[in-house]
């Protein structure tokens, strides 16, 4: 053995040889073992079969005209409100209503004291009767030629000048006798007996509650939608319900919110219902034909879109893109879509739009 080692030791290329002989061998028999492998494969896929269609369970709907509307929330508040000051200073001689009291329009509330305001009137009186007469006295003796044109108009102004004093001392008479401004409640009394007011202290608020007005937001996306006269279902926190009418919607939006302000209005001829109560406002916007489904039969396209998979030309997928008209609790209400409808019910998650279809029918409207 020494001597074949000696030999190969002096010649290396023969061990280099070796080596790659046996390499190639091994590279050959995985290559005959994989074609071994794979050639009962080929042979066992070479009969091409066709997968069977799914089944799918239909249901044959029929559109009906349904209202659209949109939920809203607001608060009532007054049709009208007013708080009343005094227009002349002086002290509260009486008070002829009570907090809460309902009044009518022009119906006094507040006696004022008159002080020496009945006087001063009587001598204004006077004073113009005396500017009366030198005013007739002037203007003959213009027509004679025995005054000028400078005395005249001093009598005239001075005649001017004294029923300026009698209308603001009649006023000032009027003004001691606080009234109301139009039919409403007495919300808020400010003064007492006895008490001293000067020139537009406040003296009491007034409410005017019918009708009964309704605050409400309307989004920019419903916006277009509204208009004057529009009905709307209100149901007051109170469990009172009604019907109400738009009468106000503003054209400028806020700018925090991007909503736009609407008033709603409601008969409240005995002023039983009071303004600050929390309302929902179901508003009216317009009818169109609607199909009512379950949440379980709506789908989603490859895309993530919602809406339902329908039955065309008797065994085809095809997906229609729904919008929702009014959402129940027993279902929803969807338009778009023809006035009859093949809607794919069970079954519609494991096809897609385009396939075909092995159909199962049911009852229309199920």
């Amino acid at each position: 053995m020494k001597p074949l080692n000696i030999h190969l030791a002096r010649k290396p290329w023969i061990i280099s040889a070796i080596i790659l002989l046996a390499i190639g061998l091994w590279l050959l028999s995985g290559t005959s073992d994989q074609s071994e492998t794979t050639e009962p494969s080929t042979s066992e896929s070479s009969p091409q079969k066709t997968a069977p269609l799914a089944k799918v369970v239909v249901t044959s709907f029929t559109s009906s005209p349904i209202t659209r509307s949109i939920s809203l929330y607001g608060r009532t508040a007054p049709d009208r409100q007013a708080t009343l000051g005094a227009e002349v200073a002086g002290t509260v001689e009486k008070l002829l209503v009570r907090k809460g009291q309902r009044v009518q329009a022009g119906q006094a509330l507040v006696r004022l004291d008159k002080a020496d305001r009945v006087i001063q009137l009587q001598r204004a009186q006077a004073q113009l009767r005396v500017k009366n007469k030198e005013l007739k006295a002037a203007k003959s003796l213009r027509e004679r030629g025995l005054q000028g044109e400078v005395a005249l108009s001093k009598a005239e102004a001075a005649h001017i000048e004294a029923k300026s004093s009698v209308k603001n001392l009649e006023l000032a008479l009027e003004n001691t006798l606080i009234s109301a401004p139009f039919d409403g409640i007495v919300e808020t009394l400010h003064i007492e007996q006895g008490d001293y007011l000067g020139i537009g202290d406040p003296i009491a608020s007034i409410v005017d509650l019918d009708p009964l007005v309704i605050n409400a937001d309307v989004s920019e996306k419903h916006i277009q939608q509204i208009y004057s006269g529009q009905k709307a279902n209100i149901s007051l926190v109170t469990g009172f319900s009604t019907v109400g009418t738009l009468r106000y919607q503003a054209t400028i939006a806020s700018p925090q919110t991007n909503t736009f302000a609407i008033e709603l209005e409601i008969p409240n001829r005995e002023m039983t219902l009071s303004a600050g109560i929390s309302a929902e406002v179901e508003l009216e916007l317009d009818t169109q034909p609607a199909i009512k489904i379950t949440p379980s039969m709506l789908a989603l396209d490859e895309a993530g879109n919602l809406g339902i998979k329908t039955l065309v030309n008797e065994n085809r997928v095809s997906f229609v893109p729904i919008s929702i008209v009014k959402v129940e609790p027993d279902g929803v209400w969807l338009g778009g879509v023809e006035e009859t409808v093949d809607v794919i019910t069970v079954g519609q998650g494991f096809v897609r739009d385009g396939d075909n279809v092995v159909p199962v029918r049911r009852a229309g409207n199920e």
